[in-house]
């Protein structure tokens, strides 16, 4: 098996410092895997399937996956820089002590994903489905978040300073009404403004 070539993994097993770079993951699916020092560096997927994987200090530096899932998944210190997410699924997936500068995600679903204390300063998140995810205490600084739906969403302590929410399901969205939330220069519209004003508990009128 040439050495950047997918590995094959058997349900709960567990493969380390396996060098993917470069390859081309079209399909296949891996199940309760733990990924230990992995590089997926430049690594495209297509309609790849983790259920349930760990991927622990995994490289997926300037890596492409389109509707590939990631369900229910744990990253620990893994690195996202230059990433791109295209229609992909995370529902269910948290995020520890990970980096994510220059990450994309466009479309696809994020629901109930965990990044909690999470540095997402500068990335971008377009038409994406982000329902009850979990964003307290993040760092989403010049960040965009076009058109997401963060329904239910918590962002209690999140700085957002300079944040593009224009668009985005604001709505329902928990913490927006805490002191600890940043919303210095954050762009919206004037629909949103209506939104976030009433979740501080203003009395919003036309006249």
């Amino acid at each position: 098996m040439p050495p950047n070539s997918p590995p094959r993994a058997a349900p709960g097993s567990t493969v380390r410092h396996h060098d993917w770079e470069g390859a081309d993951v079209g399909g296949g699916e891996f199940t309760d895997v733990t990924f230990v020092g992995a590089d997926l560096s430049e690594v495209t997927t297509t309609g790849t399937v983790f259920t349930g994987c760990t991927f622990q200090d995994v490289r997926f530096n300037a890596s492409a996956h389109t509707t590939t899932a990631f369900i229910n998944c744990t990253f620990r210190g893994a690195i996202f820089f230059d990433t791109v997410f295209d229609d992909c699924k995370l529902t269910g997936s948290s995020f520890d002590r990970c980096r994510f500068e220059l990450m994309r995600a466009t479309g696809g679903d994020w629901s109930f994903v965990s990044l909690s204390r999470a540095d997402l300063d500068g990335t971008r998140f377009e038409r994406v489905r982000m329902r009850e995810a979990d964003l307290t205490r993040s760092w989403l600084r010049e960040a965009v978040l076009a058109q997401v739906d963060l329904s239910g969403a918590d962002l209690a302590g999140a700085d957002l300073s300079g944040a593009d929410l224009r668009g985005s399901v604001l709505g329902s969205v928990a913490g927006l009404d805490l002191p600890g939330t940043v919303l210095r220069g954050a762009r919206i519209t004037i629909d949103q403004a209506v939104v976030v004003a009433e979740a501080f508990g203003m009395d919003v009128r036309a006249d």
